[in-house]
């Protein structure tokens, strides 16, 4: 496909409209998922059948989780915070696993672009400027749609092993704060079981 064509396209407009607004960042999530769920030759997850590793909590993912049906609350949607615009997909019917991983020299610099945001983010940019960077930020994510997968990224084949299934437990109070909490997420501390935040001063009773 041409890039106006997936600019255009169904699926990168549901992606958008669940993240909010078009930008480079989530062109990046949308590729990487096509090319993850393409090679992987899968559909949507309607539950569990696939799972989405993301390095990033960055724009992007959204797009993963649109396009490939893993969720936080599916428990198939996995966040490593590795500040890196990497994603591995995986099937659990075949086992099988692709990593996808945006290349270093993949997207060229734009000095004007990170000035402008830089303004916008400070607060200090005028309505011609927000107007310049507006402009620049959709033209970026267009060009992203329009590379081919192999400039975009490096795509490997991986064998990490598949995560267990979303484990469903009843809860139990904390014994500081009362909260119900999964049991297996409770931390023995002296004679009591507390929540995480408690058992690190994090809540005061």
């Amino acid at each position: 496909m041409q890039k106006e064509d997936l600019f255009e396209s169904e699926d990168f407009r549901r992606c958008a409209d669940f993240h909010g607004h078009i930008c480079p960042g989530l062109s990046i999530g949308y590729r990487a998922a096509k090319v993850g769920m393409d090679s992987l030759k899968e559909k949507r997850a309607l539950d569990e059948e696939i799972v989405a590793i993301v390095e990033n909590n960055a724009c992007g993912t959204d797009a993963v989780q649109v396009l490939t049906g893993c969720t936080f609350g599916k428990g198939n949607f996995i966040f490593k915070d590795h500040g890196k615009q990497a994603f591995t997909f995986m099937g659990r019917n075949t086992g099988q696993g692709v990593r996808v991983a945006l290349k270093p020299d993949a997207l060229k610099p734009d000095d004007r672009h990170h000035e402008l945001m830089d303004k916008i983010r400070e607060g200090s940019a005028t309505k011609d400027e927000q107007e310049e960077f507006q402009t620049i930020h959709l033209q970026r994510a267009k060009e992203i749609l329009g590379k081919t997968a192999g400039d975009l990224f490096t795509i490997q084949w991986v064998n990490t092993g598949l995560p267990p299934k979303a484990k469903i437990e009843p809860s139990i109070p904390c014994d500081r704060c009362g909260e119900p909490t999964m049991a297996s997420r409770l931390v023995p501390k002296n004679t009591q079981k507390l929540c995480k935040d408690c058992a690190s001063e994090g809540r005061r009773s």
